[in-house]
């Protein structure tokens, strides 16, 4: 249940439903949080049995990428607002995670906190046209920020243990990005980003639930609603602008952590079009839809790269999914999921719909 219902008129009649109906929503919302911790679990315990070396990295990436998408979801599911830099964003924290692993030798879980603090600063900055833009100026504001993130990286490149301020390295063999000693392996790793993930996911659903996610929800309806309602709108956009620049700094992190690297011909502005598309198509309103979102992104090009077949059918099969979640699908695939199963335990236990 999402902010938006919670908040409907036609939710309660009296301050007696209010309550009820306030008291199921929390029993929801805590009932989907236990949900998503088991089946990170799941998935993190179950995965690295399964899957060969190959899927283990492929997975890495889907899941670091997940965390990105988390906050494009926030943004969109939330206020309604469409941002096409967050692959940007992702860069800027991967560039900052890799200098100072390389730079300062600095702890993994230091360098993660010190590229979604530096995503949080640029998202903030990034977010302050949504003040005065919505809709489609918004989206090539951000996304002309997007190109000029692609010319800066393409010229300099991302940092490789080299000296300078750039830290590239010139006529040697490039350095990889140190992992966290408790994650040296791959299967290790995985499970370091799932835990990862899931502290994020908490995060985002942490703030749906408390004054911050109350307020979006008010702004989204209309600014002078949340106005009238006392709601300091520079503030909270700026909020959202900032943990969504967070989520894809700590995303870079983990995706240099990853691979070990960075190559700047990786960040070009189409694939923050492409984030955000993916977003859409995994659903921006269900902690699960940033999941789907970084397994379209990363696990259906490997699945193709398996069967020998062009990594441009993907595209094509994303623009149709994009398609389908803008004219019959609003929720994603993971709305769709979730009341397919909602269906299916009500048919089961006899309960009506």
């Amino acid at each position: 249940m999402s902010y938006e219902q919670t908040l409907s008129p036609s939710a309660a009649a009296g301050p007696g439903e209010l309550q009820q109906a306030l008291a199921r929503a929390a029993s929801e919302a805590r009932r989907s949080w236990l949900t998503m911790l088991l089946l990170l679990s799941l998935l993190a315990l179950a995965l690295p049995w399964l899957a060969n070396a190959y899927w283990i990295k492929s997975l890495i990436s889907a899941m670091a990428l997940a965390v990105a998408a988390a906050g494009v979801a926030l943004l969109y599911g939330q206020l309604g607002l469409v941002t096409l830099c967050q692959h940007a964003l992702l860069g800027a924290g991967g560039w900052v995670a890799l200098r100072l692993s390389h730079g300062l030798q600095l702890p993994f879980e230091l360098c993660v906190l010190a590229a979604g603090a530096t995503s949080c600063l640029i998202g903030m900055l990034a977010g302050l046209p949504a003040l005065r833009m919505k809709g489609l100026y918004l989206a090539l504001v951000t996304l002309m920020m997007a190109g000029g993130f692609q010319v800066v990286i393409s010229a300099t490149g991302f940092p490789d243990g080299g000296e300078g301020w750039l830290g590239r390295v010139v006529g040697s063999e490039r350095l990889m990005m140190a992992r966290p000693a408790l994650a040296l392996s791959d299967a290790a790793y995985f499970r370091y980003v799932v835990i990862c993930l899931a502290l994020v996911l908490s995060l985002i659903e942490l703030h749906r639930r408390t004054k911050a996610g109350r307020s979006w929800a008010l702004i989204r309806r209309g600014e002078a609603a949340a106005v009238s309602a006392g709601v300091n709108i520079l503030l909270y956009q700026t909020w959202a602008f900032g943990l969504a620049g967070f989520c894809a700094g700590v995303s870079g992190a983990l995706l240099a952590g990853g691979v070990g690297q960075l190559d700047g011909r990786a960040f070009g502005a189409g694939d923050s079009v492409m984030t955000f598309a993916l977003s859409v198509v995994g659903g921006v309103y269900h902690w699960l839809g940033p999941i789907i979102a970084g397994l379209l992104m990363r696990a259906v090009p490997s699945l193709l790269s398996d069967y020998n077949v062009s990594g441009f059918l993907a595209d094509i099969f994303f623009g149709a999914a994009l398609l389908h979640a803008l004219i019959t699908a609003p929720q994603g695939v993971a709305g769709q999921l979730v009341y397919g199963l909602t269906a299916l335990r009500r048919r089961i236990t006899g309960r009506p719909a």
